[in-house]
């Protein structure tokens, strides 16, 4: 059977935005995937297994010691102390290459591991993190607290589970490995960068040192916590891309208070550029606020393919997308969809999005000012297809046409999406470590959200995948937590690290 996403609500939305519909593709579900063709792990790793055991303790110190590293990006807290960090733990663990790498920005680092093995693992690593308000908090952001959690025993910081924890936790199974077998069964080469949560502006320049010894790699792993709280484990083969920029407006030719605010009452004879900028800003949208009206913006997004087809006809037949509202704490969807439609637009809807916007007084009180200039930051998250550089000309283009060449647009951030195919050794290699451990995933095509894993799958030509064990929420936000002693369905600490070391073991062998 076929099923037409969508129909009854693209009369509405023509209504709304003229004659510019959001993308509904016709998606096929007769033939679901299935990952019952693909046997759980049976390789024995039990001395491997037994140390991790007995170090838990130490292993959850190393996490801590990460988490309680600052490393905040943005405000450049901290960054250059945790790449050393980062750096040292891969000398300590005996790589015979651990290097920083200086770039425009904050600096990456490089490790490699010469195990003289066939095959290579990459893998992707991000030691930035978030900023704070330490207010918002029930135990300090860089304290690394454990805490109660109705899934247990959890660290809380900031980069808990975004992403120190995982990735802390995979270097803690390369460690047991050594310590048992004095060897790895491949050879590893990681990059780890300190701008993911800027948007990777300058992660290129870390592949190209290294792009040709990149290439020689058999796939690409990005360490994460991918269990729900009920132990539900996800897998994403892939990402959509973004663009971020900032819009300005400020007074000039056109109109408006140039060099500072003025009272307020001169509003009867002066232009505003804050409502210019809102202006602007809603030039970008149809009156629904969700229908893009940029001319042609939507033209480039691929249709699903037949295994993505598939792999969303097997997702909703065992994902719950009936909690993800509730668990967001989102009364509504867009337009009222559910089901089908809602996995549809997380995975082929571009976006246009108001991440944060400031203009003039907004403390105590009264202050009656008309200010001189407003700004935005905005992102837009794109499906396969669409080009990010395209899409921001497409962006700055409507709004010269609009009468708004005087809102000045800075790009922040700008990268297409990825996709891997579910066919691939690593993807068979992720599955079958994950039934060992009775968390049989759900294959997504595409998360909605954005990395930069086009590096990987475009540039260097690699099957590339967000990978483990484990539970963590509150990523970007207060109270992030990552789960290290399970009092339910979630893998604990000791179970990650056992399913970090036989992925290594399992790829090597197939």
């Amino acid at each position: 059977m076929r099923f037409l996403l969508g129909l009854a609500l693209c009369a509405t939305t023509l209504a709304l935005a003229g004659d510019v519909v959001r993308p509904k593709h016709e998606i096929d579900l007769s033939n679901p995937y299935s990952t019952d063709s693909v046997p759980a792990y049976a390789g024995d790793h039990a001395a491997v297994h037994a140390y991790i055991d007995a170090e838990i303790e130490a292993h959850t110190a190393a996490l801590q010691r990460w988490m309680r590293q600052r490393s905040i990006s943005a405000q450049n807290v901290g960054v250059r102390d945790m790449a050393e960090m980062v750096r040292g733990d891969f000398e300590a663990l005996g790589f015979a290459e651990a290097e920083l790498v200086n770039t425009a920005g904050h600096p990456g680092v490089w490790g490699y591991y010469d195990a003289g093995a066939e095959k290579t693992l990459m893998v992707y690593m991000m030691y930035d993190v978030q900023p704070v308000d330490p207010e918002d908090w029930r135990s300090p952001p860089f304290e690394a607290a454990l805490v109660d959690t109705p899934q247990g025993r959890a660290i809380m910081a900031r980069g808990a589970t975004n992403q120190k924890g995982p990735q802390r936790a995979f270097l803690n199974a390369v460690e047991a490995i050594l310590a048992v077998d004095g060897e790895l069964p491949v050879n590893l080469m990681i990059t780890a960068e300190g701008e993911e949560e800027l948007g990777s502006p300058n992660y290129p320049e870390i592949v190209d040192r290294y792009e040709a010894r990149l290439k020689q790699a058999d796939g690409v792993i990005f360490p994460m916590s991918g269990q729900d709280p009920a132990g539900q484990m996800s897998m994403v083969l892939g990402v959509k891309g973004i663009v971020y920029w900032e819009l300005e407006a400020r007074g000039g030719a056109w109109g408006g208070p140039v060099a500072a605010e003025i009272h307020g009452s001169l509003k009867a004879i002066a232009d505003s550029p804050v409502l210019r900028l809102a202006q602007a800003i809603s030039s970008l949208v149809g009156d629904d606020g969700n229908t893009i009206v940029v001319p042609g913006y939507y033209d480039d997004v691929r249709p699903p393919t037949a295994e993505e087809q598939s792999l969303i006809a097997g997702y909703l037949q065992q994902a719950n997308l009936a909690t993800l509202r509730d668990m967001l704490g989102v009364e509504r969807w867009i337009d009222g969809m559910d089901g089908l439609d809602v996995l549809h637009d997380l995975i082929y809807a571009p976006t246009m999005n108001i991440d944060g916007i400031w203009a003039g007084y907004t403390g105590v009180g009264v202050k009656t000012i008309l200010p001189h200039m407003a700004t935005a930051k905005m992102d837009s998250r794109l499906p396969v297809g669409i080009d990010p550089d395209e899409a921001l000309a497409k962006i700055r283009a409507h709004l010269d046409a609009r009468g708004f060449e005087d809102v000045a647009m800075n790009v922040l951030a700008a990268y297409p999406a990825s996709q891997t195919s579910v066919g691939t050794d690593l993807v068979r290699s992720a599955i079958a470590v994950y039934k060992r451990y009775g968390a049989t995933p759900i294959v997504n095509p595409r998360a909605a959200g954005s990395a930069p894993f086009y590096e990987f799958t475009d540039r260097l030509g690699l099957p590339m995948i967000p990978f483990g064990l484990g539970h963590g929420r509150g990523a970007h936000a207060p109270n992030e937590v990552f789960v290290v002693e399970s009092a339910g369905e979630v893998a604990g600490l000791a179970e990650i690290e056992k399913a970090y070391a036989d992925l290594l073991y399992a790829f090597a062998a197939d």
